[in-house]
């Protein structure tokens, strides 16, 4: 399965939407539909989406006419701001779209610098797929054989247009010959879960089970859950990590009852800008998703909802970060530094 895939004058998506009922490609040739399609989580995942931008400002830089390069740098950040608007939360969208910039700054020839962001583009995409890959294969030295583990949201090749994080250490670790038992979340509001995690899990031929958000607690309370592997959106200098919402909720439930919780993210997610998880961002959408389930109505008309798209778990109730620079475990401050000094993204 490809999330994402250049195509050289267009960019082809796998509709996420459509999931698990059909299997449904879209070619996308505009950055404007890119930028739509991120709005409406036909793609989505903080790597997907880095990917993503990365290629819709390829295909904006490709439709520039501008003769100069200053000209066509300023048509670009046109191209830049309709895309960094999307979706605010996910670290990997904005980094992505600097490295954008820094390429097409470095290149003096207009017709130079569009391939340059091509280049650049499909650079950020092996990265991100071979980052995953690593990371996994790491993360999987921490499950052991015969292990119960609990995920939350979607965090396979669907939301990183690579190997997986998350779902990407339990892939490596069956594909160990590891014995592995899945529970898999719903994930209210959109149920990444049920539709694309679980569709994924089936896919690969790995045992799992489908649980509502609710249910966790009850079978972490019965010794049925040996640990908790989550993904991420943006992780703070401190290690707290925004993650879809109901993360949070998972994160003090373990703790509770003396289980492991990991989150797997590639470094791109890292923003060590931020010195807390108290100045993420966190995404609002519409309470449309809340009251309706795929465009049907599940509660009175006309009611207040609310629909934050992401939580905030705080570092202390993370047993370890997994990343590609390696696993990351208290202090998180200095090991993220270290890591994201060792291996810049």
């Amino acid at each position: 399965m490809k999330a994402v895939e250049w195509l050289g004058d267009r960019v082809r998506i796998l509709d996420q939407t459509q999931l698990p009922q059909k299997e449904v490609y879209l070619e996308l040739g505009r950055h404007q539909d890119i930028a739509s399609a991120i709005k409406a989580l036909k793609i989505r995942g903080a790597p997907a989406i880095g990917v993503a931008g990365g290629y819709a400002i390829a295909l904006g830089a490709l439709k520039i006419k501008a003769s100069s390069k200053a000209e066509f740098l300023h048509e670009l950040k046109d191209v830049t701001r309709q895309i960094a608007a999307t979706r605010p939360t996910a670290h990997n969208l904005p980094l992505a779209l600097e490295r954008m910039q820094r390429a097409a700054e470095a290149v003096k020839d207009v017709e130079q610098i569009k391939k340059a962001l091509v280049s650049e583009a499909i650079a950020i995409h092996n990265e991100e797929a071979e980052a995953t890959l690593k990371l996994s294969k790491l993360g999987a030295e921490l499950i052991k054989d015969g292990f119960t583990v609990l995920t939350h949201c979607n965090t396979g090749p669907l939301a990183t247009a690579g190997y997986g994080t998350a779902l990407g250490v339990i892939r490596q670790a069956t594909e160990q010959g590891k014995k592995l038992r899945v529970l898999a979340t719903e994930t209210r509001p959109l149920l990444q879960g049920a539709r694309l995690t679980a569709w994924e899990l089936k896919e690969f031929n790995i045992p799992f089970s489908l649980i509502t958000d609710s249910m966790a607690g009850y079978f972490m309370s019965k010794g049925e859950v040996d640990c908790v592997i989550v993904g991420a959106d943006r992780i703070a200098a401190n290690g707290d990590t925004a993650n879809k919402i109901g993360t949070y909720t998972l994160a003090v439930l373990a703790k509770e009852n003396n289980i492991p919780f990991y989150v797997a993210a590639p470094i791109t997610t890292i923003d060590p800008a931020l010195a807390s998880g108290a100045q993420i961002p966190i995404e609002f959408r519409s309470p449309g998703e809340v009251t309706h389930i795929q465009g049907v109505p599940i509660a009175p008309k006309g009611i207040e909802a609310l629909n934050p798209a992401f939580d905030v778990t705080p570092h202390p109730f993370i047993t370890a970060i997994i990343t590609e620079g390696g696993i990351i475990g208290e202090p998180y401050e200095e090991g993220i530094k270290k890591i994201y000094g060792n291996l810049s993204p």
